[in-house]
């Protein structure tokens, strides 16, 4: 039987072990991708949660090989980021978790329903993730999610 916080406690060792790699050089399976056409990538370590640890991400990537990644996938991620009330439940549950009040009114929705249907949305993309009652973006998302918001902001010329 686990626990509850089991799934916590694995992301956040993943972390940690994810941080001791990349502080003694040894490289990701990820990080090892890199071409002639040079990497990519992304890190960070945030703490956006009271009480919670850091949570660490670092990815390098070959940049030609990103032209290849499926389609599918990535669209549907960014088509789930790309709606303004979808937007407002991810920047909520980016700093923990929530159940359905809160984020109907995080997201100014009039009714649960509307907020399922954006819930369904997120889910099959896995930005977010139901646990029980309530809902969150996984520990493994958060900095990827956070890069993705970054990113949008600098093409669309409001980080300057």
């Amino acid at each position: 039987m686990t626990s509850p916080d089991t799934g916590a406690r694995l992301d956040a060792l993943e972390a940690r072990v994810a941080a001791l790699e990349e502080a003694s050089g040894a490289a990701s399976p990820a990080a090892q991708r890199t071409g002639e056409a040079g990497e990519i990538g992304y890190h960070g370590s945030v703490r956006l949660q009271e009480g919670a640890g850091p949570i660490t991400w670092t990815i390098g990537y070959d940049a030609a090989a990103s032209l290849g990644l499926a389609a599918g996938p990535v669209s549907e991620v960014l088509a789930a980021l790309g709606h303004p009330v979808r937007l407002a439940l991810v920047r909520r549950l980016l700093v923990g978790p929530a159940g359905t009040s809160e984020l109907v009114e995080a997201a100014d929705l009039s009714s649960s329903g509307q907020l399922y249907h954006h819930l369904r949305t997120l889910t099959a993309a896995r930005v977010v993730e139901q646990d029980g009652r309530t809902y969150r973006v996984p520990d493994s998302g958060v900095v990827p999610v956070l890069v993705a918001l970054l990113a949008a902001a600098d093409l669309a010329g409001t980080l300057r």
